[in-house]
């Protein structure tokens, strides 16, 4: 730390964690490197299946292979830190370090939240305009839905990323949380952050909302074409593909407007760190569970890679 007109500047943050107790830290740390390295295993299986099996080269999968990605990529950015730390104790990190993962964890999981847009918007066509999927579908549009989600996503952390990177840090820096997030280091700042505030509610909010709704929208009409069909198995048929990407859905937007959406506080922090695991270290993990267990098409294709290995 050095002195600059009278003001201590902080250059390194320190990790408080989610517990001080060793005992409860070697509990956690092995929790949590197992859950993390099913995430791994998990996620890599889906891509490999993918992009082994030509029958599964569909928009479906195409969308379930950038969230697999984001997931493995997402989970990286905070778990490998917060393992090392319980492991080693060592939880100082310099601020530069901490603003890299703070813009890699929201340009990830706000592309999340919009390739899970994506995917609904693409249950919406299968199953509310199947005669015209292929051509709604097609590899133009999927390239694009794709590719619009990652630039919307960077350009959000980017915002957030230089205006949170232009603030003073003159101290404390003690942060009561396990990575470095907005709200956390908003609290570490000695100036006025009610700007900083206002663009996470306004651009964080507008698009977890937004894609949100748009998410309600595509699975409203879904339930409307559903209730047409005469048979009661015709109905569950289109219900039970939709079933997996409807709990993903609620599991990261519940917890990401529950997160993003109330006051900065120090008791919200720390109810901020229970939401945070959920979505960084729980949701990765199940998604390939959720999107697997029951996919008729996910265990052919595991059966013929088996076969082959065989």
């Amino acid at each position: 730390m050095s002195q600059v007109v009278n003001r201590t500047v902080v250059s390194e943050v320190v990790l408080l964690g989610l517990t001080e107790s060793p005992e409860l830290q070697d509990a956690i740390f092995t929790l949590f490197l197992i859950i993390y390295t099913l995430n791994l295993l998990g996620n890599s299986f889906i891509l490999v299946i993918v992009v082994l099996d030509s029958s599964l080269h569909t928009p479906m999968y195409f969308f379930l292979c950038n969230l697999s990605f984001l997931d493995i990529c997402f989970s990286s950015v905070t778990v490998p830190k917060m393992l090392q730390n319980l492991l080693t104790g060592q939880k100082q990190i310099s601020l530069t370090a901490c603003l890299a993962p703070m813009h890699f964890f929201h340009f990830l999981g706000s592309t999340e939240v919009l390739i899970l847009t994506a995917m609904s918007f693409d249950r919406y066509v299968a199953i509310c305009r199947p005669l015209h999927y292929t051509a709604v579908m097609n590899v133009s549009m999927c390239l694009s839905l794709a590719l619009s989600s990652w630039s919307a996503g960077f350009v959000h952390s980017l915002v957030h990323t230089m205006f949170t990177s232009q603030l003073p840090f003159c101290g404390p820096n003690r942060m009561n949380h396990f990575f470095c997030d907005i709200k956390p280091l908003l609290g570490l700042a000695c100036t006025d952050t009610s700007l900083n505030v206002r663009l996470l509610y306004l651009i964080t909010g507008s698009l977890v909302m937004a894609s949100f709704l748009l998410t309600l929208l595509s699975y409203a009409l879904i339930g409307i074409s559903l209730l047409h069909i005469p048979s009661a198995s015709g109905r569950m048929r289109g219900f039970s593909t939709c079933t997996a990407h409807l709990i993903v859905v609620i599991l990261l937007y519940g917890t990401a407007l529950f997160t993003y959406l109330r006051p900065v506080t120090q008791e919200s922090l720390r109810v901020d760190q229970i939401a945070a695991i959920s979505f960084t270290v729980f949701t990765p993990m199940l998604n390939p569970l959720i999107y697997t267990l029951r996919n008729k098409d996910v265990h052919r294709a595991t059966k013929c890679l088996i076969g082959l290995l065989v």
